[in-house]
């Protein structure tokens, strides 16, 4: 499996388990109230707003809640600026690490992530050290059912994506930072359904992991997942579909 997808399984299973520990909405109603108060409260011409909104509905977060979100956001956050920031660094077994925060106080957050890493065998990173085992792209996936693969290739090369990968059940459309969002609107207009899709930091050739350091690693992406702040972890591993089934329990 590509690096891509086996990260987004990982991501998936993980955040279906997170789920049921109530951690997930926190996180999208703040990226949904940044969302709109940067760029308004209007889906269909708010690009982030549209991806964080499927992102809630794909957790089963009610839409009152989500309407609430944008409500907030649109009103202004009073007295609330949020910056975004990305962290490197490094975990146990030589794990590469980014973080995505989205905080109203750098140093507070810069704190807890260093905590969190130090206490678990980690370190942060200088800026640059572990970009280069990722790649920045977006990706969303298609399951082969709802289409054939010529058909699919025709609307979203069409559209600027850059690829497409045959995963199991599912193809997996990757695109470019920019194109991201115009690949979303060609599927909706085709009426080709899609999960998942995000921009993400995608590991270029993951390492592979199990037992304890596979345990260590999913903790220690828990750990920091639990942080306020932290809206996204991602890691260079690979861990095998049964033992990430177990771990992520």
């Amino acid at each position: 499996m590509s690096g891509h997808s086996k990260w987004a399984t990982i991501k998936r299973k993980k955040g279906a388990a997170d789920a049921k520990r109530g951690k997930v909405f926190t996180k999208l109603i703040r990226e949904i109230t940044v969302a709109a108060k940067l760029g308004g409260g209007d889906v269909n011409g708010n690009p982030r707003l549209r991806t964080a909104v499927a992102a809630a509905k794909a957790a089963n977060m009610p839409n009152a809640n989500i309407e609430r979100a944008i409500a907030k956001g649109v009103g202004g956050l009073e007295g609330v600026t949020y910056e975004e920031i990305t962290y490197e660094g490094f975990g146990p077994n030589g794990v590469a690490l980014i973080i995505e925060v989205l905080t109203d106080n750098r140093n507070r957050a810069a704190a807890e992530v260093r905590s969190v890493l130090t206490k678990r065998g980690g370190s942060l990173g200088e800026t640059n050290t572990v970009r280069p085992l990722f790649q920045h792209i977006g990706h969303m996936f298609v399951e082969k059912s709802a289409v054939d693969e010529d058909t699919l290739m025709m609307v979203v090369l069409d559209a600027g994506a850059e690829d497409i990968k045959e995963e199991d059940d599912q193809f997996e459309v990757i695109t470019s930072l920019g194109g991201f969002h115009k690949v979303q609107d060609a599927l909706t207009q085709a009426g080709i359904p899609f999960s998942d899709a995000a921009i993400a930091w995608v590991p270029i050739s993951p390492v592979s992991v199990s037992g304890s350091a596979a345990e260590s690693a999913l903790k220690l992406i828990d750990a920091l997942e639990e942080l306020d702040d932290v809206q996204n972890v991602y890691a260079n591993i690979d861990i095998a579909d049964d033992e990430l089934e177990r771990l992520a329990q």
